[in-house]
C-alpha cells in the first residue's frame, strides 16, 4: 500500500506507513549505492539541532507554541530510539547530506501531523517539513553542526573515558611491575636494562596524550556554523536566532559549543573534523604500538621472547592442540589499520571544500563515527581480556636479563667502549657470560666486574 506525497517535482509514491516524505522516497530510488546507512549518531545530531531550532525560533517569535511543542515531542521521541526504521538512506547521497536533512524534517513532519490529525495529510499539513522543521536553517549549516555535535558527544560520553580506563589500567600494572628489572631492547636487539614498569609507564603515557590530543582536537570541533543557512551569512534567520539556538544546543547536549566566529570557514571546509581524524589516527598509531609489543613480548611461549604471560581467552588453532593467541592484540591492531584507513578518506574529504561548501560530509561524519565507535569497543576489549590479566613470566625475564651481552655498557666509563666491546664480542663468540669473557681477558677483576655490572642500578632514572 501507498500513499501520495508531494514536493516541488510533483507527486511521489510513498510507502503508506513510512513516516518518510516525497524527497526521502526519491532519495531512496536515487541513491541505491551500498549497504552503509547514515549513522545514527548523526541522525539524532540532526534531531537535536531540529529541536533546538524550534525552541529557538519561537523564542525569537516566527514559530507558535505549539508547533514548538509538537517538533520538541517528535524530536525526543527519535533522540529516545524511536523510528529508528524511518531512516533508510545511505551514507551515498549528496555531498552536503541534504537527504538526510530532509529525511529528518520530513519523519518530524509526518510524526506531529500523526500527533495532531491521526493521519498524515500530506501537502498543507500543519507542520511542514520546510516552512517550520527546517525554518531559520539550510542543510549547509544544519549537517555540519550535527557532525560537530555527534563527534563531541562521542569523545565525552564513550571514546575519552575508554581510553581513560586504559590508562588507568596501564598505569596501575606500571606500578606493580615497577621493580622487575629486564633487558632493554631497540631495532629488537639486546640494549640496557629498564624495569618492566618503566615500559609500561611508556604504554601509559602514549595513551594520556593521545587523550590529550582528543581534547584539543575538540576545541576547533566546538565551533558551530548553525545559523549560517545557506552560505555563511545567516540569510533567513530571526534577530537573535543564533545566539538563542547555541544556548539550547548546550542545554540540551551537555557540551559547550559556541558559535563558529567566522562561520564561512566552518561551512565551507571542514579543517576541524580532519584535525580530530588525525587525533583519532594518532590514537591508532599508540595503540598499534603497544598492541605489538604485548605480542611480542608475550611471543612464545616457550621459543619467543616470552616475558609476558597474556590471558589465555580461547583456543588458537584448529588444528595446532593447546595453542593460544594473542587475538585481543590482534584485533585491536585491525581497528588501528582501520582508523588510519579512515583517516585517509576523512583527508580526501576534507580536500572537497569548493569555494562556500564541502560536499564530502557524509564521508567525513560516516568514517569519524565507524572511527570512535572501532578504537571505543577495541579499546575497552584490550583492556578488560589483555591488559587486566597480563602478568611477567619473571623467571623469563631474568635468564634474559644475565643472558644479555649489552649489560657490558656499565663498563664503558671504566674500561672504555673498546675494551667492553672487545669483552662483548669475546663473550659471544665463546659461549661466555660477560663476566667469564671479562676475565679471561683480563680487563676487569671480577670484584670490579660485580661492582660495576648491576642491572637494578643501570634501570635507574636519572
Amino acid at each position: 500500500m501507498n500513499r501520495i506525497e508531494k514536493d516541488s517535482l510533483g507527486e511521489v509514491r510513498v510507502p503508506a506507513t513510512a513516516l518518510w516524505g516525497a524527497q526521502t522516497e526519491r532519495a531512496r530510488q536515487n541513491f541505491v549505492i551500498g549497504n552503509t546507512l547514515m549513522p545514527m549518531e548523526i541522525i539524532n545530531s540532526i534531531a537535536v539541532v531540529k529541536k533546538a531550532a524550534a525552541c529557538a525560533n519561537c523564542e525569537c517569535g516566527v514559530l507558535p507554541e505549539e508547533k514548538r511543542d509538537l517538533i520538541v515531542q517528535c524530536c525526543d521521541e527519535i533522540l529516545e530510539g524511536k523510528w529508528q526504521d524511518e531512516f533508510p538512506l545511505p551514507v551515498w547521497q549528496t555531498g552536503s547530506g541534504t537527504q538526510t536533512n530532509m529525511n529528518v524534517n520530513e519523519v518530524i513532519s509526518n510524526r506531529a501531523e500523526i500527533l495532531k490529525n491521526g493521519k498524515i495529510e500530506g501537502l498543507g499539513r500543519f507542520i511542514h517539513p520546510n516552512d517550520d522543521v527546517n525554518k531559520s536553517q539550510s542543510t549547509n549549516d544544519v549537517f555540519p553542526t550535527a557532525l560537530r555535535l555527534a563527534t563531541l558527544l562521542w569523545c565525552n560520553e564513550a571514546l575519552i573515558p575508554a581510553l581513560q580506563t586504559l590508562c588507568d589500567s596501564l598505569e596501575s600494572k606500571a606500578v606493580e611491575f615497577a621493580s622487575i628489572v629486564k633487558i632493554g631492547r631497540t631495532h629488537l636487539m639486546d640494549a640496557t636494562p629498564l624495569t618492566l614498569g618503566q615500559e609500561f609507564s611508556g604504554y601509559a603515557s602514549q595513551v594520556r596524550h593521545s587523550i590529550e590530543a582528543i581534547r584539543a582536537a575538540s576545541v576547533h570541533v566546538s565551533e558551530l556554523p548553525i545559523g549560517g543557512t545557506a552560505v555563511g551569512t545567516g540569510l533567513n534567520t530571526p534577530e537573535g536566532y543564533i545566539e538563542k539556538i547555541i544556548v539550547y544546543l548546550n542545554l540540551f547536549t551537555g557540551l559547550d559549543v559556541s558559535a563558529a566566529p567566522n562561520r564561512f570557514e566552518a561551512m565551507a571546509s571542514h579543517d576541524s573534523l580532519v584535525e580530530m581524524s588525525g587525533a583519532l589516527k594518532r590514537t591508532a598509531v599508540s595503540l598499534m604500538k603497544i598492541a605489538n609489543d604485548f605480542r611480542l613480548l608475550g611471543s612464545g611461549p616457550r621459543s619467543g621472547i616470552g616475558e609476558l604471560v597474556l590471558p589465555s581467552n580461547e583456543p588458537g588453532s584448529s588444528i595446532m592442540p593447546g595453542k593460544v593467541n594473542p587475538t585481543q592484540c590482534e584485533a585491536l591492531a585491525m581497528v588501528c589499520s582501520q582508523v588510519i584507513g579512515n583517516d585517509v578518506a576523512i583527508t580526501t574529504g576534507g580536500l572537497q571544500g569548493h569555494l562556500d561548501l564541502n560536499v564530502f560530509m557524509p564521508l567525513i561524519g560516516r568514517n569519524l563515527m565507524e572511527s570512535m565507535g572501532l578504537l571505543h569497543d577495541a579499546v575497552l576489549s584490550f583492556e578488560e581480556h589483555c591488559v587486566r590479566g597480563t602478568v611477567p613470566n619473571e623467571e623469563r625475564i631474568r635468564q634474559h636479563l644475565q643472558n644479555s651481552l649489552m649489560l657490558v655498557t656499565a663498563l664503558n666509563p671504566h674500561i672504555g667502549y673498546a675494551n667492553a666491546a672487545a669483552i662483548a664480542q669475546h663473550a659471544h663468540r665463546n659461549g661466555l657470560t660477560l663476566k667469564e669473557a671479562a676475565l679471561a681477558l683480563g680487563l676487569v677483576s671480577e670484584e670490579d666486574f660485580d661492582k660495576w655490572v648491576r642491572p637494578e642500578e643501570m634501570a635507574l632514572e636519572k
